[in-house]
């Protein structure tokens, strides 16, 4: 159960540091279409959690769905269902299956070639993707493409699309690297595909979802202050959530001054919400004696946002609660013989 949750942690920052990194905003006119297939090598016993799921995601929201217990693709957008007729679907739904028992498949080749039994739960992850830019004329011009491998958690191997070749990340992936670099056909077809025909998806889906996907959603701001393990101190905490798309800046500042690293700034990073939206947390630990003026400021060019939060300076409960016990300790430790 450690491996397994070790493996699920990294397999998440994983995800999405892929997603948000090749991330689109509609500003720039960029945008991206990914699938994200995950397989375990046995059922979980985990809410949420299957042994199989596959999931589309265009500019980093979810438009497809299929898992191991429901055997069936889905739309997650509206715009999807209403364009797309059932045969495409019932089709999608047959080529997750295959790709579900080909993952089957592959994890217990890697387990024999890995000399790892079946007592721990393994994870196998594939992620596949183009990236685009639109042009004057209404043309897209490819940017790059993602074709990469995990196995728990760890990359695994990557297909580069300048140099048609894939590269292994680890000894175990060699093997398997150069057998499908052996196969011309192959990697020119994983170039094609990319450059290609997951570029002409994105650009149908796109043009289906194009007046939802452009509707920017504004941030909620709030700045407060919560406990810290060090008794004199609490973490001054931004966050900033439920905003579409991801680009927005955040800043800490101390008496007008942007706070760094260096100042022990400590940031979530971008991270998707459940609803499509995205949310980042930044904080600072500080002194609750400290009187300096704190604000946090927001900026969000696709919706126009621009908000800037003063902390008021109120602590959290439990340190004021705290405050006053040590208060009435020491103050009854003056009667004491």
């Amino acid at each position: 159960m450690l491996l397994l949750v070790k493996a699920l942690n990294r397999m998440f920052h994983f995800a999405v540091f892929v997603l948000l990194g090749t991330g689109m905003t509609v500003l720039s006119e960029r945008h991206s279409l990914t699938y994200i297939y995950t397989a375990f090598s046995k059922p979980v016993d985990l809410p949420g959690f299957h042994e199989f799921t596959a999931m589309g995601m265009l500019d980093n929201r979810m438009i497809d769905y299929y898992d191991s217990k429901e055997q069936k693709k889905i739309p997650k957008q509206t715009w999807m269902s209403e364009h797309l007729e059932q045969h495409y679907w019932d089709k999608g739904t047959q080529s997750r299956k295959s790709k579900q028992q080909w993952f089957k498949v592959n994890i217990d080749i890697l387990m024999k070639r890995m000399r790892q039994n079946d007592t721990d739960t393994h994870v196998l992850q594939w992620m596949v993707g183009c990236e685009g830019e639109s042009q004057p004329g209404g043309s897209f011009h490819f940017i790059r493409g993602t074709n990469m491998y995990s196995y728990d958690g760890d990359d695994f191997l990557a297909f580069d699309d300048k140099n048609e070749v894939w590269i292994a990340a680890v000894g175990p992936a060699v093997e398997t690297g150069r057998k499908w670099n052996s196969i011309p056909v192959l990697t020119e077809y994983t170039k094609g595909y990319l450059e290609n025909e997951c570029m002409a998806w994105m650009i149908k889906y796109w043009s289906y979802g194009r007046e939802q996907l452009q509707q920017a959603s504004p941030p909620e701001v709030h700045l407060f202050s919560q406990r810290s393990h060090v008794d004199t101190k609490v973490f001054l905490t931004c966050l900033a959530t439920g905003f579409y798309p991801e680009d927005v800046t955040l800043q800490i500042k101390r008496n007008g001054r942007i706070l760094t690293a260096e100042d022990g700034l400590e940031t979530s990073g971008i991270r998707p919400n459940e609803d499509d939206t995205f949310q980042r947390r930044d904080r600072v630990e500080i002194l609750e004696t400290d009187v300096s003026t704190y604000t946090c400021e927001v900026i969000q060019p696709a919706s126009d946002v621009h908000v800037e939060r003063t902390w008021d300076h109120t602590l959290p409960e439990e340190t004021i609660t705290k405050r006053i016990s040590n208060f009435w300790s020491k103050f009854l430790s003056w009667f004491r013989p």
